[in-house]
């Protein structure tokens, strides 16, 4: 089996993803296709070499529907030889599109593979697809289903942190993403998103705010309280009766912004990247996916790490920085709690 390596990585800005962001003009596809166009440019790239273009996209509807990465290979002037697949698994997509990518690599199927994801949730709303848990409530109740928020909720009350605990965790993760932007860190990875007219809109995160404090997000209301009121609560509690109550502790404040923007790793052989002159930025071990308990299911991350180690024969400790999604807060408390992780060595540019 071949080794699978990464050759580059680019994304777009995260623009806010509402009405009045600034990529609320910019369509899906052209995020997903001015990414594709990094790639090429950036290493001069031969795109016949590449067998596949795997992007995650978690509401394919409407002007993300169909098969958006095919799409986007063409409008990206790629040849046409490179197919493209669009996957779903929710938050985890574009992980999911990266994961078959190096397994069509390692596998021999594929000398180059890209996965990335593409999210335009200022055009294409998130629940916009429907789906059987928000629109039947049966199969939300045999499943003890809960909505993220609540879920998240329900994992800070469970495991003990308090408003203060994830309001503190924000303030951190805010201050470190400004200083990553001020210190350069992003300099080689983010591509300034151009209109029509070629003129750049946006070179920068636009959701980053350096100046919150825990007095501003102290002022803020819980975001899940009434959602969990109205049954979530009963139901996540039939699961966890032994938590007296659901605190909702997750705000607009202390919670992942709704945001639009697309990404792309470019995945190769060794033997591939040597014969386009290309480096190896770095070496991929290994991946694994898992199913986690759905009311709390953002506590997935802790099972699915334990997994992979497992199967790598490393353990927390072999890892020297770590990145997880910042869905809300309490998730990443809860994983650090779990695995023993210092903070300074989680997502340490916020």
């Amino acid at each position: 089996m071949a080794d699978a390596y990464i050759y580059d990585a680019v994304r777009t800005p995260r623009g806010k993803g509402k009405k009045d962001g600034s990529l609320h003009e910019i369509t899906a596809l052209s995020l997903a296709s001015q990414v594709l166009e990094a790639l090429r440019d950036r290493n001069d790239l031969d795109t016949a070499r590449v067998d596949d273009v795997i992007l995650g996209c978690v509401t394919p509807i409407g002007e993300q529907g169909a098969d958006i990465a095919r799409t986007a290979v063409l409008a990206a002037g790629w040849a046409q030889t490179t197919a493209g697949v669009q996957v779903n698994r929710f938050c985890a997509s574009g992980l999911e599109a990266v994961n078959i990518a190096t397994a069509k690599v390692k596998s021999g199927e594929a000398e180059f593979a890209v996965g990335g994801g593409i999210e335009a949730m200022s055009r294409v709303p998130m629940g916009a697809d429907g789906g059987a848990w928000p629109v039947d409530p049966s199969s939300a109740f045999k499943t003890y289903f809960a909505p993220q928020g609540v879920g998240a909720d329900m994992i800070a009350s469970k495991y003990g942190f308090s408003r203060d605990d994830v309001d503190a965790y924000s303030v951190e993760s805010h201050k470190r993403a400004a200083a990553a932007w001020a210190e350069g860190r992003f300099k080689n990875s983010v591509i300034g998103v151009k209109d029509q007219l070629g003129l750049t809109i946006l070179d920068h995160d636009e959701t980053i705010r350096p100046n919150t404090d825990m007095q501003a997000l102290g002022g803020l209301n819980p975001s899940f309280a009434m959602m969990g009121e109205m049954a979530f609560d009963s139901v996540i509690n039939q699961r966890y009766p032994e938590v007296e109550r659901v605190n909702h502790v997750h705000t607009p404040g202390n919670s992942s912004g709704i945001v639009d923007g697309s990404a792309g790793v470019l995945i190769g052989s060794l033997e591939a990247g040597q014969a386009l002159g290309l480096k190896p930025r770095a070496k991929i071990l290994g991946g694994a996916s898992i199913g986690s308990e759905p009311s709390i299911m953002l506590t997935g991350p802790e099972y699915v790490t334990r997994k992979l180690l497992g199967k790598l024969g490393m353990t927390p400790d072999d890892i020297d920085v770590w990145e997880l999604n910042e869905a809300f807060a309490a998730v990443v408390l809860r994983y650090m709690q779990a695995l023993n992780i210092d903070h300074a060595k989680m997502n340490v540019n916020g």
